[in-house]
C-alpha cells in the first residue's frame, strides 16, 4: 500500500477546480512520512490525485500533474514522473526561441513540479527545492537535469526563508560539476553578470526579461530607472536614450549596475546610490523631467496584512514619477507583490494620475516572461504585473 491521505469535501473540490494545494485544515487523515508521495482520496474513498506530503507546512499536500489518480495498491514511480516533467519543461522553453541564455527552466506548480525552481545561466543550472518532497528527491532531480540539459554544473541554491516553513535547512551547494561565482549571460543583445551563489533569487530577476525589451521599444529622451538592481531595464533603455539615470539604495546593486554598464560600453548610464523615495522627491523639487521612467520596486506586500502600507508606497512612487514625466512620456510601472493584483495596481495608478493632475493612456499590460507561465486557476502563479503608460502630450 502506498502512503495515503484523505481530504475533506472542501479539499476535494479544490483539487477538482485545478488548484494543486491542500491546506492542513482540509486534510482529514494521513498515513505518511515527511516528503512522501501520497495517494490522495476523498472522504468516501474516491481516488483524486498523487501529491507530495509535508508534515510541517500549512500547505500539507501539493498535487502532482501529468499522472492519473491512484489505482488500487499501485506504487508511484516518482523517478519516471520527475524525468518526464523536466523533459516537458525543457521542450516548452526550447519552443519559445528565447533570445537569451539565462531563463527559467522549471517554474514550480505551473510546470506541474510543485515547489521546484530551476533557472539556467548559460551552461549552469540553479535549482531550488522548496518543500520536503522535492528536497528529498533532489538527487533524482539532479540526475534528470543532467540527462535532459547536460549542464557544466548545477548549484542547489536552497537558501530561501520559505524552506524554514518546511523544517528544511538553508544551504547552498554544488551538486553536479562546477559552478563559477560569476557568469556572464546575454539578454537580447545586453550582457549581464549573474552571481548564482549570492545574487537575488537565483542570480538575476529573470521574470522581467521580456519587459526589459518591451520598455526599450517605447523609450526615448532622458530616462530614469528606479530600483535598478543590476541595471536590467537601464541597459536596454540606454540603447535608445541619450542618458539614463539608474537609482538603487543598495551599494552592491549600484556596483553591479556600474560593472554591467561598463561591460556593455554604456557610458550614457549614470548610476546613483540613493533612497528612491527621497530621490524622487528631490528630483521633483529640482524640476527635473524625464521622457521615460521605469519603476520596478521590490515586493512591498509580503502578506495580506501589509497590503494597505504597500498600496501607499506604490501610490507614492507612481505619483512622483508622473509628476516627473514629460508630456508624451512613458512610465513603465511594475509590482511583483502577489497580494497587489493587477486591478489594485490600476486603481493605484489611476489615483496617482488624478493627484498629479495628468491624463494618462494605458498602452500595454504585461506580466512575467513566458518562461514563468501562469497556471490557470492558480492565482499564486501570476505575481508580476507591468503596466506601460503614456501621458497625454
Amino acid at each position: 500500500m502506498p502512503p495515503t491521505a484523505v481530504v475533506t469535501r472542501r479539499g476535494a473540490e479544490r483539487l477538482r477546480a485545478g488548484h494543486p494545494w491542500i491546506y492542513q485544515s482540509d486534510v482529514a487523515a494521513v498515513e505518511a512520512e515527511a516528503g512522501d508521495v501520497v495517494a490522495v482520496r476523498g472522504e468516501r474513498g474516491r481516488p483524486l490525485a498523487w501529491a507530495l506530503f509535508s508534515d510541517r507546512s500549512q500547505i500539507t499536500l501539493r498535487a502532482l500533474a501529468g499522472v492519473p489518480p491512484p489505482a488500487g495498491d499501485a506504487a508511484f514511480d516518482d523517478r519516471a514522473w520527475l524525468a518526464a516533467r523536466i523533459r516537458a519543461a525543457g521542450e516548452y522553453r526550447r519552443s519559445l526561441a528565447i533570445d537569451a541564455n539565462a531563463y527559467r527552466v522549471v517554474h514550480g506548480e505551473a510546470d506541474g513540479l510543485p515547489a521546484l525552481v530551476v533557472d539556467r545561466y548559460d551552461d549552469v543550472l540553479v535549482v531550488q527545492a522548496l518543500c520536503q518532497g522535492m528536497d528529498r528527491r533532489l538527487p533524482v532531480i539532479v540526475e534528470a537535469l543532467v540527462e535532459v540539459f547536460a549542464p557544466r554544473g548545477i548549484l542547489a541554491r536552497n537558501d530561501p526563508r520559505v524552506r524554514g516553513l518546511e523544517g528544511l535547512d538553508q544551504v547552498v551547494e554544488v551538486v553536479h560539476g562546477e559552478v563559477p561565482d560569476v557568469i556572464e549571460v546575454r539578454e537580447a543583445g545586453v550582457r549581464l553578470m549573474a552571481s548564482p551563489r549570492h545574487g537575488q533569487k537565483t542570480g538575476l530577476f529573470l521574470d522581467q526579461r521580456e519587459n526589459h525589451v518591451a520598455a526599450a521599444a517605447y523609450a526615448r529622451g532622458r530616462a530614469l530607472d528606479a530600483f535598478t538592481y543590476n541595471g536590467g531595464f537601464a541597459l536596454h533603455l540606454a540603447e535608445r536614450c541619450p542618458h539614463v539615470l539608474a537609482l538603487d539604495s543598495s551599494a552592491a546593486a549600484v556596483e553591479t549596475t556600474r560593472a554591467n554598464a561598463a561591460l556593455n560600453g554604456a557610458a550614457n548610464v549614470e548610476v546613483r546610490e540613493a533612497n528612491v523615495f527621497d530621490e524622487l522627491r528631490e528630483l521633483e523639487t529640482a524640476h527635473a523631467r524625464f521622457d521615460t521612467i521605469v519603476l520596478d520596486p521590490p515586493a512591498f506586500a509580503k502578506n495580506k496584512a501589509s497590503v494597505a502600507r504597500a498600496a501607499a508606497g506604490y501610490k507614492e512612487i507612481n505619483l512622483r514619477a508622473l509628476k516627473l514625466l514629460a508630456p508624451g512620456g512613458h512610465l513603465v510601472t511594475c509590482s511583483c507583490s502577489y497580494h497587489v493584483d493587477e486591478a489594485m495596481l490600476m486603481e493605484i495608478v489611476t489615483a496617482a494620475a488624478a493627484d498629479a493632475r495628468v491624463s494618462v493612456w494605458l498602452v500595454e499590460k504585461r506580466m512575467q516572461a513566458r518562461d514563468h507561465p501562469v497556471l490557470v486557476g492558480v492565482p499564486e502563479t501570476h505575481y508580476l504585473k507591468c503596466l506601460i503608460l503614456r501621458t497625454l502630450a
